[in-house]
Parts: C-alpha cells; structure tokens; sequence
C-alpha cells in the first residue's frame, strides 16, 4: 500500500488548477431552468424532470431520425463550416491547391443538375467490366474489386498489433454486409422483417436505375440477400463483438492459405495492397473468414457478380443522381423513422468532411478555438487524472497489485486536445473538376486508402487523430492509451468559460472522466499502460469486476425501451461503466477543486441561482442527454449503438450513485431510488 500512495502523491504532484485563473461565476450559463419540467419530481424520473422542456422546444423535424444536445452544437458547427467552405470558394483558389480541392468537392456535391443529367453514366463502364469477365477472370475481378471497391469474402488491412501497439500487424477479418447487424437478416420479429423487406426493394430499385430490368434486378437481389444471409449467419452477435482477446489469432501465412485455400491469397497481398505477402496475420473472426472462403468456392460466377455489382452500385448511390439519393432515402425512412432528407447543403458538406476533414479543421481551430480553452481543458484533465487515481487507490474489491498496475496505466494517459500537432497533407489528392463527383470521390477513396496501406512496415504514428477538431466527441484510444477531445466539444453545455465550476464539471468533467474510464471498462481493461493486450489483472480481480459488470448489465437489460424491446445491458457495458465512473470521477476532482478554493458548497453563499452547486452538477449532466427520437430510430440504436439511449444514460447510471441521493433528497418510494444492497459502482 505504501507504493500506491507514493504513486499517488506522484500523480496528484501533477494536477493544476482546474479554473485556469478563470473566475468562478454566481449564476447558471449552460444550464437553463426554463427547460426543467417542475411537474415530475427528480425522484421520480430525473431525465424527464431535467428536460422535458428542452423536449418540448424541440420537436422533431422531418428530416431528423432524433436530435440531441450533441446535435444543437453540430448544427452551429455546419454553418461555421459551410461559411469556411464557401469563403475558400469565393477566394479563386489555384487548381491543385487544397483551398481548391475542398472548394470543387463542395460545389460538386452541391450541382444536382450536372448528376442528374449523368444519372448512372459514371459507374456503368464499372458494371460493364464485372458483366463481360469470363470465368477464368473471375479471379481478377474479385481483387480488383478488393484494390478499388468493396471487400467481397473477406477484409483485411494492417492496424496496430494488439499484443505490440508500436507497430503494424495484417488483419483478416470478416467480410461487410450492407445491414450490418445480423439480425437484420436471421431475426423474424416484425421490425427485422420490415427492414429485410425495405433492403430488398432498395437492391431491386437501385438496380434499375444503373440500368438492369426489373427480372435482372430481382435476379440480383435473391443472389445478394443469399449470399449476406449466408455471411450474418456466421458472424459474431453483437455481445460477442466486444470479446477483444477472443479477435486475437495470429497465424502465418501458410497456415492462412492451407486453413482457406480458396482464396488467392498469393495474389491478394500483392495486387490489392501493393505489398509482399506478410509472414504472419491475425485472424479476426476465425468462422467468418472461413464462411467467406467457403462461398468463395461455392457460388456460381453469376451469384459472384451479381453481389460485386450491387457493391458498386450501392457504394455510390450518394454520388449519382438524384434517383439513386432519393432511392436511397426510401430506406432510410424505414430503418430510422426520418420523414425527409436532410438539406443538400448539409449533405453537402459532409461529403466534404470526409473528403478533406482535417484541411476544413486547420481553419476551423484558427477561427473558433482559443488557446484559452486549450490551458483550461489541461488543467481540467490533469484534476480528473488526481481523482481517477484515489477512486483506485479506494477499490474496497481490488488488490494492491492490481491497483498499482491501474495507477501506472492512469499515469501513462495521454492526453490530445483541441487539434492535432500536425495536420495530414493532401497534395497529392487527385480532384479534377473535369471529373464526375463520383470519380473524383472515388480518387478521395483511393487517396485515404493508399494512406492506410502505406504504414505497414513504419512504426505506428502515435500522433495521429481519429477525429476531426470540427467533431462534436472525444474518445479514449486502447492501444495508444489516450485520450482525444477535439475542439468543437468544447463549448456549452460541456464546456463554457463563463458558466459555475459546477456546469462545467458536470459537463466536460464527466467526458473527460468517461474517456478515462474507458481504459478500465470491459474492453479497455484488456490493455496495459503501452497500449498492448496484456492482462494485468489477478484472476481475483478479474473475477470480481466481472461479477460487478454482471449486476450492471442486468440493470440496463430490465429497461423496456420499447413495448417488447429491452436494452442491451452487454452490448452497451462499456460505455454504461464508462458514464458512472465518469460521473464519480468528476464529482470528486470537483469537490477537490472547490476545497482548493476555499468553497463551502454545503453553504448557502456557494448556492447558483438557488440551486445547491451538487445539484448543478448532477442537472447539467442530465442536461447533456436531452433528445427527441423516433420509435425506429430507438430500434435501430438498440440493435446496433455501444451507447445507451440518453434516457438512460441519465435514470439507470444515476441509481447507483448515493450522493445524488442525497442531493435531491430522494428516498426509499420514489423509482429513482435504489437500495443500497442493489447498486454497483465499479471506478
């Protein structure tokens, strides 16, 4: 015990001021009363106290599936970046420059008519050359589909070696379906069947606008839901998906091509990657890839093609005309509820995004995120690192040894905020606008890919982001051990410099402590302070967090979302530990940075607008999870969403959580009480 507490006097040696010299403020910035609902009582349902107002406000418009807190700040990010799209525009820039290659996509994206007027021209030379090989090309094009389009059979690419995150291994994974989960194809509840059939008709619809019969088409969607039927049945549930050690299966390559030798796997490496065969891969999903191998062999040249073409047509089907967007939406409309697509401009302007997102981030940092934020969010972060590190040095279930093994990973965070240190270089993206969008889309695609494949054989660039600063989020990285908080999170109600301690610790406090509770959750866990799948734990311990994580899932799994559909308590377990460690973080590096301060929050004179500085702190969190969402949106979340509906996000993380009790005075009766007996705190 001693090493630990020398550890921590380390750690907390660290810690700055979490006020950043700013001066604290007497009245509520981020939080507005007007949107609590005074007719239900916090302990009686929390979220619905909190934000039925803000619910009221904001009803659904058509064209959104659900709309959040998270999407009140993307909006005003979307015209913050439209304005910087359409000045680079406006400026003339040179061809070949940046400025004028996310001024050409935008515009390109934005020009209806021309895509109308090409319709399916574009992709048509594609189809030709899938429907004119002969068997014994078959083989060409399925790597050239590999090289270009989709990855028909099977997926892989290198990413950093789970058991050494400095370098680069090569994954073989499981082929993609277009539903994605599984259950959209094997399950025969009423929604699946709905959105099996709404699949079918969009393959069928998709497939006569590039051009085919309605007897072709049809022809085509029987192959196509064949053959990803045949793949959903043999892949993971989504439970078993967050089994990370279990993905882990180095073989060599000579064990590859005996295990499934169908595949050209000679060829694969060389023609689709550009690189020499590696000597070992890790095989992710070992009956998935073996169910690829196995079609691969089985299915006729005609059911092959017919899948290969409806990859290309569906892969483009946002880039063509009209017909194929409005298509598109059809299906949307039954698998999320949404009544209208959203304004092209916006869509617009998310193509752009994914396009050159980190050109549209240099300019968005330099307009809208002050370096004042940037040394707040430092100090911010450093407290909450001190306050992670006494929860774990306080684990009534842990051992010393495992705690120490905690601390050292804790200590080894990093932390990127706000931007990246350097910026990707886009040069040598292609973007001609002589060129359709869907060509030059394809180039950007072809662009990020040869980005992706040309790290193996480097060592891992541990500098590099996975998120724009424009992406209203944060993460925590396993393998790199970090975590990001780009710079549009921060602002209210998350962050305000204007706003009480307790908004903000409420707000952005809980984030940062939810990242960094994510290196300790049922996937995070499995890392240790480099980033590299080792288990640190002692099998007690391990023992006992699984039986806290068992109690947890069930509590989430007893909530009926909809008539007959409940949570998934296991599917969301990261994120749901993540949210109650974040919260009891953060209340502790709160009160820390209260008591530094000489603040009495018990004490009427610390009280903001009336309201106890702890109440402040548990309302701005509820405040954070305001949305309204459709029914089929709130299916379509639970079937395929790690999160858990903000709703319970709120009601379920709180029960577990005494000093919210206590703070609202909520007692043995109200359904927003749970006994002690029954609640879980982990972190």
């Amino acid at each position: 015990m001693k090493a630990i507490k020398a550890t921590l006097a380390t750690l907390a040696a660290l810690a700055l001021s979490a006020t950043g010299g700013l001066v604290a403020q007497e009245h509520l910035k981020s939080l507005e009363t007007k949107y609590f609902d005074n007719s239900v009582a916090p302990g009686n349902d929390f979220y619905q106290h909190v934000n039925g107002g803000w619910m009221e406000a904001n009803p659904l418009t058509p064209e959104r599936s659900r709309f959040t807190r998270f999407d009140v700040l993307s909006d005003t990010n979307e015209v913050r970046i439209r304005d910087i799209v359409l000045n680079l525009g406006a400026s003339n820039p040179a061809p070949g420059t940046v400025a004028f290659k996310v001024a050409t996509v935008y515009q390109q994206a934005m020009d209806s008519t021309r895509r109308n007027a090409e319709g399916a021209k574009p992709i048509l030379p594609l189809l030709k050359k899938i429907e004119s090989a002969t068997p014994d090309q078959m083989e060409d094009i399925f790597l050239w589909m590999h090289a270009n389009y989709s990855s028909p059979f099977l997926g892989a690419g290198p990413m950093e070696n789970l058991a050494n995150s400095n370098e680069y291994a090569m994954y073989v994974s499981a082929p993609g379906t277009f539903l994605g989960d599984r259950d959209y194809y094997l399950a025969n509840d009423k929604h699946n069947k709905e959105v099996r059939e709404a699949y079918k008709k969009l393959i069928v619809a998709q497939m006569q606008n590039a051009g085919y019969s309605k007897k072709d088409a049809n022809r085509i969607m029987k192959n196509v839901m064949k053959i990803e039927t045949l793949i959903a049945d043999s892949t993971w549930t989504r439970e078993e998906s967050r089994n990370i050690p279990a993905m882990y299966n180095p073989r060599s390559f000579q064990w590859l091509k005996e295990n499934y030798s169908n595949l050209p796997w000679d060829r694969f490496f060389i023609e689709t990657m550009g690189i020499e065969s590696p000597e070992e891969v890790i095989v992710t999903e070992l009956n998935t890839v073996a169910q690829g191998n196995n079609l691969y062999a089985q299915l006729t040249d005609r059911e092959k093609k017919d899948l290969y073409l409806w990859e290309i047509v569906s892969g483009a089907q946002g880039q063509l005309s009209d017909k194929f967007s409005d298509t598109a939406f059809e299906f949307s409309k039954v698998l999320s509820g949404v009544k209208e697509q959203r304004p092209r401009w916006k869509r617009a302007l998310r193509a752009t995004e994914s396009a050159m997102g980190e050109a549209i981030g240099e300019l968005y940092v330099e307009k809208y995120f002050p370096q004042s934020s940037k040394e707040y969010m430092v100090g911010l972060v450093e407290n909450l690192r001190t306050s992670l590190g006494k929860h774990i040095i306080n684990l009534d279930w842990m051992s010393d040894e495992t705690k120490l093994n905690a601390i050292k990973k804790l200590n080894a965070f990093t932390v990127k905020i706000g931007y990246p240190d350097k910026w990707k270089d886009y040069t040598t993206m292609e973007i001609d606008p002589a060129l359709s969008y869907y060509e030059n889309m394809h180039n950007v695609g072809m662009w990020h890919q040869k980005e992706m494949l040309s790290k193996w054989g480097k060592p891992v660039d541990k500098t590099e982001w996975g998120m724009t600063p424009q992406t209203v989020n944060a993460y925590y990285n396993p393998m790199a051990n970090e975590i990001v908080f780009p710079a549009a999170i921060l602002q209210a109600p998350f962050f305000d410099p204007e706003a009480s301690d307790a908004e903000n610790y409420g707000g952005i406090g809980v984030v940062i402590g939810h990242e960094m509770t994510h290196g300790f959750d049922d996937q995070g866990r499995n890392f240790d302070a480099d980033g590299n799948m080792v288990d640190w734990w002692t099998p007690e311990d391990a023992a006992k967090f699984a039986e806290k994580t068992s109690k947890l899932i069930s509590q989430f799994d007893e909530v009926e979302v909809l008539p007959g559909l409940h949570a998934n308590g296991q599917y969301t377990l990261g994120e749901n530990i993540a949210d109650q460690g974040g919260l009891g973080v953060a209340m502790t590096a709160f009160l820390d940075a209260q008591a530094k301060k000489g603040v009495d929050v018990t004490s009427e004179a610390a009280k903001i607008d009336g309201l106890d500085p702890i109440q402040v702190f548990y309302l701005n969190y509820a405040n954070l999870w305001a949305n309204n969402t459709r029914e089929d949106e709130i299916r379509t979340l639970t079937t395929g969403d790690v999160h858990s509906l903000g709703r319970n996000r709120v009601n379920v993380t709180l029960r577990n959580i005494e000093p919210f009790f206590k703070a609202f005075s909520i007692t043995e009766g109200q359904p927003m009480f749970r006994p002690a007996a029954e609640r879980v705190i982990i972190w």
